[in-house]
């Protein structure tokens, strides 16, 4: 035990917040009911129609996966760790535990007239999360660095630069989705896949 890892037991509670966000988002697909479908067209036709929630599911799954990502590998360059850092980790951990919401929504209303304020709603909350991660970032520098060496360091400023490019899109997807909701969410799709190519890629140059 004297060997744990200072932010041992805070991942595995974290891991456990990032599990049970991408169940909720599963959970709030829901079955075609059985009284609505009267042959296998309509229930063909049913299913068909809950594209836009299985599209949501996965924009934020990728999303979700790519927050645990970086938090393992902002986690794996601290030795150390203050309660500064631990407070504002919770404050992290809310912004992602919020974001089954704006996804359920955004798939009830993307396939409507009414997509505008859902698609908006949805990019506020990933820029919320966006800055949540930014928050979190800089507490594993200020008031003192908590990285184990200075190349670790190093990784550490490469997350909040991208950090910092990710919160000058998410506004531009922001002020997209006003005018263009399904633009916005199809730029947002295409950003985070890119993001997640990027993090996968960058692991196999690792091995």
């Amino acid at each position: 035990m004297a060997n744990e890892a200072p932010n041992a037991r805070l991942e595995m509670f974290c891991d456990g917040v990032f599990a049970i966000a991408i169940t909720l988002l599963v959970l709030e697909i829901k079955v075609p009911p059985l009284d609505s479908v009267h042959s296998t067209t309509d229930l063909w036709r049913d299913i068909g129609l809950l594209w836009p929630s299985f599209f949501a599911l996965v924009l934020s799954f990728i999303l979700i996966f790519i927050s645990w990502m970086g938090h393992h590998l902002l986690l794996k360059a601290l030795d150390k760790t203050s309660n500064n850092f631990q407070a504002v980790n919770g404050i992290f951990l809310f912004t992602v535990i919020i974001i089954p919401f704006p996804t359920a929504f955004m798939a009830e209303y993307l396939n409507t007239d009414f997509a505008q304020p859902a698609v908006v709603f949805y990019s506020l909350i990933s820029l919320l999360h966006n800055l949540g991660w930014r928050l979190l970032i800089r507490s594993c520098i200020k008031p003192v660095s908590l990285a184990k060496t200075p190349a670790h360091a190093a990784v550490i400023q490469g997350l909040l630069k991208g950090n910092l490019f990710g919160t000058f899109t998410n506004i531009s997807f922001t002020i997209i989705a006003w005018w263009f909701p399904h633009i916005a969410i199809t730029l947002s799709t295409l950003f985070w896949s890119y993001w997640l190519y990027l993090f996968l890629y960058k692991e196999k140059l690792e091995k």
